[in-house]
């Protein structure tokens, strides 16, 4: 009775495409470089997100270096398994180049996405967790990716953005600076209106609101004369910058009924018609 030994196991051959061969030692070393790879960036990710105060990176700096280390540790593990199948990476790369210049042309967009993503990810002036306007949507970050990057819009749906989009238009980060940042409301009352009370009734609905903060720098100003009313516009700041639509129409709310009880008049559109007897 032959003896099959565990060398003859490890080198029993699976498949065979030409010059290469596939045995059972083969797809344990892809698995062994698979299983290290992912071990190694989980190891990574825990040692850039452990908390630590005198951390000199802030969560989106940590999550844009994880991400060049992912995909260029992803670059060199798929090296060694095309290595270890047997599959020359210089030859192939130099084989197939007219066919990259091919699939470059048609593929124009695709690297453009990748590399605004490059730019995004070391660049890191767009983070994960920044508050956006891209094409009049207001959009909280969740994911900067290689390709595309996710958010999410104040109806909480998930956006996807292709990244030359945020590196080649005309994009508001608001938390870029700070995170407290000036907002308005405009509202107009009836001609006639006793302007100082207005103006100390808008100036105390805005102070009123607990997002609102700096409450001594609430201003208002007086706008300008419409057909039907005076304009008033209330300025305030707050940090609430990605739910400001509520906080705007909680101040809104304050202001009717700060209205009512001082009896202060919204105007509405009238016409007055005037008839002729000939």
């Amino acid at each position: 009775m032959e003896i099959i030994s565990i060398k003859d196991i490890l080198e029993f051959e699976i498949l065979k495409i030409g010059d290469v061969q596939i045995q059972i030692v083969t797809l344990l070393a892809i698995l062994i470089t698979f299983l290290i790879t992912k071990l190694g960036l989980w190891l990574i990710r825990k040692a850039l997100f452990r908390v630590r105060k005198s951390s000199i990176l802030d969560s989106g700096n940590k999550y844009a270096l994880y991400q060049i280390i992912k995909y260029v540790v992803w670059v060199i593990a798929l090296s060694i398994i095309l290595e270890t199948i047997g599959v020359d990476v210089t030859v192939l790369i130099a084989g197939s180049a007219a066919l990259l210049v091919g699939i470059g042309l048609g593929l124009q967009q695709t690297f453009n996405d990748i590399i605004s993503g490059l730019i995004l990810l070391t660049e890191r002036s767009i983070k994960v967790d920044d508050v956006l306007e891209i094409d009049g949507d207001i959009v909280k970050m969740t994911e900067i990716g290689l390709r595309t990057s996710k958010g999410t819009n104040r109806d909480d749906i998930s956006v996807i953005i292709p990244n030359s989009s945020i590196t080649t238009s005309k994009v508001i980060n608001w938390s870029h600076q700070i995170m407290k940042t000036r907002f308005k409301v405009d509202v107009g009352v009836a001609y006639g209106s006793d302007l100082p009370l207005v103006e100390k009734v808008l100036k105390e609905a805005a102070q009123e609101h607990p997002l609102v903060i700096a409450k001594e720098k609430v201003d208002v100003w007086f706008i300008g004369f419409n057909n039907s009313s005076l304009d008033f516009q209330v300025l305030f700041f707050s940090e609430n910058v990605f739910r400001i639509e509520k906080v705007k129409s909680d101040i809104r709310k304050i202001i009717d009924r700060k209205f009512r009880e001082n009896k202060i008049a919204i105007p509405f559109p009238q016409l007055d018609l005037h008839v002729k007897n000939k």
